[in-house]
């Protein structure tokens, strides 16, 4: 019978204010969608680190002819044979390097033809302009600078780069994202809490005379609360699924379908479905308690009778 008397109170609220449970659903659900966006930004960062990391390289590149004016160690020209070996022999020893592939001029440039052969600069370019290089795989990509330190400043070696950095702006751009769909989440959730807090204020003003003959006969606090709270925790339950709903439907059409960034960019490791199933649970939690701890709060304040 109480039970039931709970289920009718809430239904009542519910009807009541249904404009404002509105808002509260659709601002729940904006904010956890940005939530679980901002989580699954964060692994997808970690994915690609993880991804692209392990493959890049640390390029040794050597002098040519035409770089007398443009670097202190190739003063004396393009890089010799025995300075090419001597490099060779001392990537050998280095116990972080992997594998070493030395790209000659003449690869560097069908590479280059490859990549931009459409463009203007490449009509002009030629294979003895291209420069040499030592294409060095680490054990530990965190170790760049051993071989950074090794053989900058070499005579015949014309600079020494690694490929991560091209990599961190993209990584660092992709983090920035992230920061601003955390920003913009909580000040979605802060617009969530003030409706829910304002939806409880009207419900509870609006049944004041009913919660007070329920004192009257001796109900408790918790008995008279329960319905308010429940009304809340059902918003904001319908709020967390709408956001389940929306990041799966994101994530099928930004990676699978529609824009199906998997097929645009193959090159790119794409967090799976494993990975989105695993937030859904953890965004209902959330919109299941985030308002009824904000309704409990409130109903300390508004429901004196």
């Amino acid at each position: 019978m109480r039970a039931q008397f709970v289920l009718s109170e809430i239904g009542v609220g519910l009807r009541r204010n249904l404009t404002m449970t509105f808002a509260v659903i659709v601002s729940v659900a904006l904010s956890l969608a940005l939530f679980g966006g901002a989580v699954l930004m964060g692994q997808q960062v970690n994915a690609m680190k993880d991804f692209w990391y392990d493959k890049v390289n640390v390029t040794i590149y050597l002098c040519n002819k035409n770089d007398a004016g443009f670097a202190e160690t190739c003063s004396k020209g393009a890089v010799t044979a025995q300075q090419k070996e001597q490099i060779e022999t001392d990537l050998g020893k280095l116990d972080i390097v992997e594998s070493v592939h030395h790209e000659t001029a003449d690869e560097a440039y069908k590479h280059y033809r490859e990549q931009y052969g459409d463009t203007a600069l490449a009509s002009v370019v030629t294979p003895d302009q291209m420069q040499e290089s030592f294409r060095v795989k680490l054990k530990d990509p965190e170790k760049y600078e051993v071989v950074a330190t090794a053989f900058s400043g070499r005579a015949g070696v014309h600079s020494v780069q690694d490929q991560r950095n091209i990599l961190e702006n993209l990584f660092n751009m992709m983090r920035g994202m992230n920061v601003a769909a955390v920003v913009v989440m909580g000040l979605m959730l802060l617009i969530a809490l003030m409706l829910i807090v304002n939806t409880v204020r009207v419900s509870a003003f609006s049944r004041r005379r009913e919660t007070g003959i329920m004192r009257l006969v001796g109900a408790s606090s918790f008995y008279i609360q329960m319905p308010f709270i429940m009304e809340a925790a059902f918003a904001g339950l319908l709020g967390g699924l709408v956001a389940c709903v929306m990041l799966l439907v994101g994530r099928y059409f930004l990676i699978d379908a529609g824009l199906s960034l998997a097929e645009q960019m193959p090159l790119v490791k794409f967090i799976g479905w494993d990975a989105v199933f695993s937030v859904l649970p953890l965004v209902l939690v959330i919109g299941l308690l985030m308002p009824s701890l904000a309704a409990a709060v409130a109903l300390r304040k508004y429901l004196k009778v």
